[in-house]
């Protein structure tokens, strides 16, 4: 099973959380990029649902592609 962590950094003025390369949209503070993270990390553990997903990949491209509901990461959210 793989895994993914979720950082709240500082971003654009702002805050967002990371995952890998990527960041989220800028929040005004902390504390909402931390809420933000923590729904989209125990959102992605949700199991049984397949779903297509929309993602920037490292060269700034979208990506949409199917996800398997089967196939949930473990997640954590730092900072």
């Amino acid at each position: 099973m793989s895994h993914v962590t979720y950082r709240i950094v500082e971003h654009d003025g702002g805050w967002a959380y990371k995952v890998g390369e990527t960041f989220s949209e800028t929040f005004p503070n902390h504390d909402s990029a931390k809420a933000a993270a923590v729904r989209a990390a125990r959102e992605q553990k949700v199991s049984d649902q397949n779903a297509m997903i929309e993602y920037a990949d490292v060269n700034g491209d979208w990506v949409t592609e199917r996800a398997d509901g089967h196939d949930r990461p473990e997640t954590d959210v730092e900072g």
